[in-house]
């Protein structure tokens, strides 16, 4: 690790301003990044691919457009993103094991990143089509949480929450289906934004699994995280959903008023039993005191999500994996749960879906009226701590379902909702673990959202705290 992270990680905001003085130019942030990837693969295992001859030669024209008086939000900083993101001449594998064709072109997301500047250093580690929240695979083996080496980071999006919790980029790019931005982020001590429905392009797909998954972004810092969400933003010409574009990053800067918020313990209808961890709802309890404290008004409440939710996101996340079994093709040996799940989505995919699709307005309706008397819903973002890496190795389909479940119960509703949710680091259990809680709003609420967690990160410790180093240490694994 280079000198300068081994003092501390540098933000995305420490990093522009560095690149702005003159003090470094990209070409040796990029060239630190991709010593520390190289250094901790081995060991913590955070990406699928590295990008090195392609992300040096993007960081000596950042350079060189720094140098020429232009302008973009990220010039010269390294950022990773998700193996679930189309990178031109790369394979998207999405954490299968084969051979899939390299994609034709960057994924809009991409596209938009470059356009701001950003260094794509590489492709991180996710489970099989982002379906559970743990990161391994048969083609890379287990990707390890930077607190503990022998706990998970979480998943699907664990290998972008190892990367930044580890300091190898400042931020990354995630995917969040039922949760796979915000519980690797709860699990690693990091912010992770799941954007608004379409907030973030998913093109070329015109939605990711029937409207459940967007892009979201996960980062140290909450303007870190506003930042890059905000030069990831935007839309292609055949995305689905395009919401009014809204500004996260000066939310930052803007005090959110006084608010009225639900502390939300209640967890929703989902078959299998779950039950919160009496470490967590002291965390959530010590973070609606911080709250309170700030002089928002905080109250027991709980969104009435029904029992019909849980069916209408079996139905949409099942048929979605049909469309990524299709682009990864004929290639790969898929995991028998995944099998197992198609073999769902194949029953699904016709009426039960259309049902589903149709019964989110009445979602919207009943959910959200906790917003006619309440501004913000804080609840916790996981039910467990990490799980210990193995704890998922072997399962068949319905005990991986169970244990899934147990762990995770809480995030999955905002995404059949498609509204904007945060999660922001609330502590640490007694076994030095980080736990995460969650902000969530209504439809568009981004900048409330950001306003509440800056404020919140102002009151904390989270910044101040990283893991110590041992993914550098001999045998570490």
């Amino acid at each position: 690790m280079s000198s300068t992270s081994a003092l501390r990680f540098p933000t995305v905001i420490d990093q522009l301003y560095q690149l702005a003085s003159g003090a470094v130019t990209s070409v040796e942030l990029t060239r630190r990044s991709l010593c520390d990837i190289e250094a901790s693969q081995p060991s913590l295992n955070a990406f699928r691919v590295v990008l090195t001859e392609s992300a040096l030669r993007a960081a000596a024209e950042a350079d060189r457009r720094r140098a020429a008086g232009q302008h973009a939000p990220l010039l010269g900083v390294p950022i990773a993103v998700k193996d679930d993101v189309d990178i031109a001449g790369v394979p998207t594998a999405f954490g299968t094991s084969g051979w899939i064709t390299p994609a034709a072109a960057d994924a809009e997301v991409v596209r938009r990143l470059r356009a701001a500047g950003a260094v794509i250093v590489g492709k991180t580690n996710t489970c099989e089509f982002g379906q559970w929240p743990f990161t391994s695979g048969t083609e890379f083996g287990h990707t390890r949480n930077p607190w503990s080496a022998k706990h998970t980071p979480g998943g699907s999006s664990g290998g972008s929450a190892a990367a930044v919790a580890a300091g190898l980029v400042a931020a990354a790019i995630g995917s969040d289906g039922a949760g796979s931005v915000r519980i690797p982020a709860s699990w690693t001590n990091l912010v992770g934004i799941k954007p608004q429905r379409g907030r973030i392009s998913t093109w070329p797909l015109p939605e990711a699994f029937n409207g459940i998954t967007v892009n979201g972004v996960l980062a140290r810092t909450v303007a870190d995280a506003a930042l890059v969400l905000d030069a990831a933003s935007g839309n292609a010409d055949g995305d689905l959903h395009k919401p009014a574009p809204v500004s996260a990053f000066d939310a930052v800067r803007t005090a959110p008023g006084p608010l009225r918020i639900a502390m939300s313990t209640r967890l929703p209808f989902t078959g299998f039993p779950a039950r919160l961890n009496p470490q967590i709802h002291a965390a959530l309890a010590g973070v609606a005191d911080r709250l309170s404290d700030l002089g928002h008004t905080v109250m027991d409440g709980n969104p009435d999500y029904g029992l019909r939710l849980s069916w209408s996101f079996l139905s949409r996340s099942t048929a979605g994996l049909l469309e990524w079994a299709d682009r990864v093709g004929t290639g790969v040996a898929l995991d028998p749960r995944t099998r197992s799940n198609l073999r769902m989505g194949r029953v699904l995919s016709q009426q039960a879906l259309r049902r589903a699709r149709r019964h989110e307005v009445e979602s919207h309706r009943r959910v959200g009226a906790i917003f006619k008397t309440v501004d913000v819903v804080v609840a916790p973002t996981t039910a467990a701590p990490p799980p210990r890496i193995d704890a998922f190795d072997g399962l068949g389909s319905t005990a991986t379902d169970r244990a899934m479940i147990a762990a995770c119960p809480l995030t999955w509703p905002w995404n059949i909702l498609g509204w904007p949710s945060i999660n922001v680091p609330a502590g640490f259990t007694s076994d030095g673990l980080p736990i995460g809680v969650q902000l969530m709003g209504p439809d568009g609420s981004e900048p409330l959202l950001v306003s509440l967690a800056a404020e919140l990160e102002a009151v904390s410790d989270w910044t101040a705290r990283q893991p110590p180093m041992w993914w550098l240490s001999p045998g570490s694994n």
